[in-house]
C-alpha cells in the first residue's frame, strides 16, 4: 500500500501540476513577453528557489479535516490512499477537459470524503457509535473556510482587476508607446513594490519571518512600501534611458514570483498526504502494531527537505513536458484575448444573454447621461490597437496589471488572515482586466461570460466531485479489501494511461487547425468530408431498409459530429482570411464559397439521418418495397457522382467536371419522378402517411446535398486554381477516398 501511496503522489503531482502551472505562467504566455523556453526557465529558477527556501506546514493532510486519534494505522492508511486515488482521478478528468480549478479545494474536499468513508466504517462496526458522533471524527470548519476562499476569491479578484485594468488602460491607452515614456517608471514600479511585498509576505515568509527586516517592515510598513516604489522607480528610469524594455522584466519577475511562492507554500499540499502516510508508517513501525492509534499525527510538522526537493523536480519536468498544461492555459487566454474568437467557443445560456442584454441596456443609459465629450476621451482611450505586433491575445500592460493585482491581492489576503485561493484569484484577476480592456465585444460576450460561468461552476464541482469519489473509493477499499485495491488501482492507471494518450494526439490538432487554416490543406479537409459523408448516406438507407435503430442512432451521432466541424470551420473563417488578405479577394471569396458548401452538404446529411432515426425510433411502419428499391438506385448514382467528384479533387483534374454535371442532372431526373410516382401513391390512397413523409424527405434532402457538392467541386476547381495548387494527392493514398 506505501508503494502504490508512492506511485499516487507522483501522480497526484504531474496532474497538480499540469492544473495549477496557469496561474503563475499566464500573464508571460498570453502576452508573448518572450520564447516559451525562456519563460518556462524563468518559472523553472522561481520553482527551485520556492523549493529551496520553504517552510510549508504538513498539517493540513495530517490532521485538518479529521482528528486522526480516533483511527488506526490500518484506516488512516485506507483515509490517505483513498484521498491520492481521488485527487489524480478528479484533476486529471479537470486537465483534460482544460478546465482550471484548485488543487487546494480537490484535496480538502478528498480529505473530508475518505475521513466520512472511514468513519461510517468504523461507527457501522462499533455498536456503541452512530451517526451522531460523526462529528467527532470530522473538522467541517475547514470546509467551509474552502467555500468561503471560493466566493472571497472570485467577487474580489473580478472587481479588483476590472478596476486596476481600467484605470491603466485610461492612462496609456493600446497605443502605449508614448505615454509610457513618460510614467512607465512610476507605473512599473508599483507593480515592482506589489510583487516584493508578494515575494516578502508569501513567498519567503517563512525564511523571513524572524529576520529583523521582515519585522522592521512589518511594523512601518507603509514606509517600506513607499521606499520600495522610489527605489524601483529610480532604477527603471535608468533602465528606460539605456532602452531596456521594463515592462518584459516586470512580466518575468512577476512569473518568477508566482512560481516561487507556488512552490514554497501550495506544492506543501500535493506531498502532504504520501508523506503523512510514511509517518503512519514509521509510528506503527515503531510501536511493532498497526492497530495503534495515529495520534501522534497531531503534530504540526515542516515539510523535509528532501521530499520538496524530489517534488521540485517532478514539477518542474511536468512543466516542460506536459501537454495538458497547455490546454488549461489556453482556456484562460482565450476567454481573456481579444478579438471575437474564442477557442474552444461553448453555447450560451440564458442566463450569459440576459447579462450581456442587461449591460448593453446599462452602455446605453450612460451613453445619455455621460457628456459626450468625456465619452469621446475614453473611447479614444479604448480603440483597439496591437501596436505591439506580435498576435498576441492580448498587450504587456494587460499582463503586468494581472500579475500586479494577483501578487497584491493574495499577499494582503494571507497578511489579513483570508482564504483568498491563488487559482482563482489569478483567473479572475484575468477575467476582469479582460472585462475592463473591452475585449468581450458583444459578438463574443455570451460566449465568454458561458465559460467563466463554466470555469467558476467547476471550482464548486471539485469540491463536490471530491468529496463524493473520495467516499466511494474509500467504502469501496475498506469494505472490498485487496481485491477492491487492486480494481481501483488497474483502474485509476488505465484512465492516466488513456488519458495522456489521448492527449498526446490531441498535441498535433492545434498545429493541424493551424494547417487546415492554410490554403494548401483545404483540399485534404474536402476530400474527407466528401469521403464521410457518402458512408453515413449508404450506411443511413441500408440501416432504413433494415429498419436497424442502433446503427441509425450511431449515424446521427456521427453526422452531427461532422456537421459540428463543418460549422467550426465556418466560424474560424476570419483568421483564416486575415492570413491570406496577400493572396486577393477573388481567391479569398471562392474559400468562403468552399466552405459554406461544405457546411451545407453535412446540414443536408444530417437533415436525412435524423428524420431516419426517428422514423425507426417511433415503431413507424418501414419503408415499402418500392421505395426501397427506388432509394438504393438513388444511392447507387449519389455514390458513383461521389467518387467522381473525390477523384477528380484528388488527382487535381478536373477535366470530367462537364461528366459530373451530366450525371447530376439525370439524378435529378431520376429523383423527380421518384417523387412523381409517390404523389401518384399517395393520391390513389396506398402506402403509408409517416413512411412517405420520411421518403420524400430523404429524396429532397439528397437532391441538395448532391447540388452542394457539385457546387464545392466547381469552387473548388477555382480555388485551387486561383491559389497556385498544384500538387498530385495521390501520394497522399487513394485508399482514403
Amino acid at each position: 500500500m506505501l508503494a502504490v501511496l508512492a506511485i499516487l503522489a507522483v501522480s497526484g503531482l504531474y496532474v497538480g501540476v499540469t492544473n495549477d502551472a496557469v496561474n503563475f505562467l499566464n500573464a508571460a504566455i498570453g502576452s508573448k513577453v518572450a520564447k516559451m523556453r525562456t519563460i518556462l526557465s524563468v518559472a523553472t529558477v522561481g520553482i527551485i528557489i520556492g523549493v529551496l527556501t520553504s517552510s510549508g506546514m504538513m498539517e493540513v493532510a495530517r490532521n485538518g479535516m479529521f482528528n486522526p486519534a480516533l483511527f488506526t494505522f490500518h484506516e488512516i492508511m485506507i483515509l490517505y490512499v483513498s484521498v491520492m486515488f481521488a485527487n489524480v482521478i478528479l484533476l486529471d478528468i479537470y486537465n483534460s477537459l482544460g478546465l482550471p480549478t484548485s488543487t487546494t479545494v480537490a484535496l480538502v474536499f478528498s480529505l473530508l470524503g475518505a475521513a466520512i468513508a472511514v468513519s461510517l466504517y468504523k461507527i457501522s462496526g462499533d455498536p456503541s457509535l452512530s451517526l451522531a458522533s460523526l462529528g467527532g471524527f470530522i473538522n467541517t470548519t475547514r470546509a467551509m473556510g474552502v467555500i468561503s476562499a471560493i466566493l472571497l476569491s472570485v467577487i474580489i479578484a473580478f472587481i479588483f482587476g476590472t478596476l486596476i485594468m481600467w484605470f491603466s488602460r485610461l492612462l496609456f491607452s493600446f497605443s502605449y508607446f508614448k505615454m509610457f515614456r513618460k510614467a512607465g517608471a512610476l507605473w512599473c514600479g508599483i507593480s515592482f513594490t506589489a510583487i516584493a511585498y508578494f515575494a516578502v509576505f508569501k513567498a519567503l515568509k517563512g525564511v523571513l519571518a524572524d529576520t529583523a527586516m521582515y519585522t522592521w517592515i512589518s511594523d512601518n510598513l507603509l514606509i517600506a512600501l513607499l521606499l520600495c516604489w522610489l527605489v524601483c522607480t529610480v532604477v527603471l528610469f535608468f533602465m528606460q534611458m539605456f532602452r531596456i524594455n521594463i515592462l518584459r522584466i516586470n512580466i518575468l519577475t512577476g512569473t518568477f514570483a508566482l512560481a516561487l511562492a507556488f512552490a514554497g507554500n501550495d506544492l506543501v499540499n500535493f506531498i502532504g498526504v504520501p508523506i503523512a502516510g510514511l509517518d503512519a508508517y514509521k509510528i506503527a513501525q515503531e510501536a511493532g502494531t498497526n492497530t495503534i492509534m495515529m495520534d501522534a499525527l497531531n503534530e504540526s510538522l515542516p515539510a523535509q527537505f528532501i521530499w520538496m526537493l524530489l517534488s521540485g523536480v517532478i514539477m518542474v519536468i511536468t512543466l516542460w513536458t506536459s501537454t495538458k498544461s497547455m490546454n488549461v492555459s489556453q482556456t484562460e487566454i482565450s476567454l481573456a484575448g481579444h478579438g471575437d474568437e474564442v477557442e474552444g467557443e461553448v453555447n450560451s445560456n440564458v442566463f450569459s444573454r440576459s447579462i450581456v442584454r442587461a449591460s448593453i441596456g446599462i452602455s446605453n443609459f450612460m451613453d445619455k447621461v455621460i457628456p459626450q465629450s468625456v465619452q469621446e476621451f475614453v473611447g479614444k482611450r479604448f480603440e483597439y490597437e496591437d501596436v505591439e505586433k506580435n498576435g498576441a491575445p492580448y498587450d504587456k500592460i494587460r499582463a503586468v496589471v494581472n500579475l500586479t493585482t494577483a501578487a497584491l491581492l493574495i499577499s494582503v489576503g494571507t497578511s489579513l488572515k483570508l482564504p483568498l485561493s491563488t487559482t482563482y484569484v489569478c483567473f479572475m484577476v484575468a477575467m476582469g482586466s479582460s472585462l475592463a480592456d473591452k475585449a468581450w465585444g458583444r459578438e463574443s460576450a455570451v460566449h465568454r461570460i458561458t465559460g467563466v460561468m463554466t470555469v467558476v461552476m467547476g471550482w464548486f464541482v471539485t469540491g463536490i466531485g471530491a468529496f463524493i469519489i473520495a467516499i466511494a473509493v474509500g467504502l469501496l477499499l475498506i469494505w472490498g479489501g485487496t481485491v477492491a485495491f487492486a480494481f481501483v488501482t488497474v483502474a485509476c492507471a488505465y484512465m492516466l494511461i488513456k488519458s495522456n494518450f489521448d492527449a498526446k494526439k490531441k498535441t498535433a490538432m492545434p498545429e493541424k487547425a493551424v494547417e487546415n487554416t492554410q490554403v494548401d490543406n483545404v483540399l485534404d479537409e474536402v476530400c474527407q468530408m466528401m469521403k464521410v459523408s457518402t458512408q453515413i448516406y449508404d450506411r443511413t438507407l441500408v440501416a432504413v431498409s433494415k429498419e436497424d435503430r442502433k446503427a441509425l442512432k450511431e449515424l446521427v451521432r456521427e453526422s452531427g459530429e461532422m456537421y459540428d466541424e463543418c460549422h467550426k470551420i465556418k466560424y474560424s473563417l476570419m483568421p483564416v482570411l486575415r492570413k491570406m488578405k496577400g493572396s486577393g479577394l477573388e481567391l479569398s471569396l471562392y474559400y468562403i464559397q468552399v466552405v459554406d458548401y461544405l457546411n451545407e452538404m453535412a446540414k443536408s446529411l444530417v437533415h436525412i439521418t435524423r428524420p431516419a432515426f426517428d422514423h425507426i425510433d417511433n415503431n413507424h411502419k418501414g419503408l415499402s418495397e418500392q421505395q426501397t428499391e427506388d432509394l438504393k438506385h438513388i444511392n447507387d448514382d449519389v455514390a458513383e457522382i461521389y467518387g467522381s467528384i473525390n477523384r477528380m479533387i484528388t488527382a487535381n483534374d478536373f477535366s470530367d467536371i462537364d461528366t459530373v454535371l451530366t450525371m447530376r442532372d439525370e439524378l435529378f431526373e431520376r429523383i423527380a419522378i421518384t417523387i412523381k410516382s409517390e404523389l401518384k401513391r399517395i393520391n390513389a390512397g396506398e402506402g403509408n402517411t409517416k413512411a412517405s413523409m420520411f421518403y420524400l424527405t430523404v429524396l429532397s434532402e439528397t437532391k441538395a446535398m448532391v447540388l452542394q457538392a457539385r457546387n464545392l467541386l466547381k469552387a473548388q476547381r477555382y480555388f485551387l486554381e486561383h491559389s497556385g495548387v498544384q500538387k498530385t494527392w495521390a501520394a497522399m493514398g487513394r485508399n482514403r477516398i
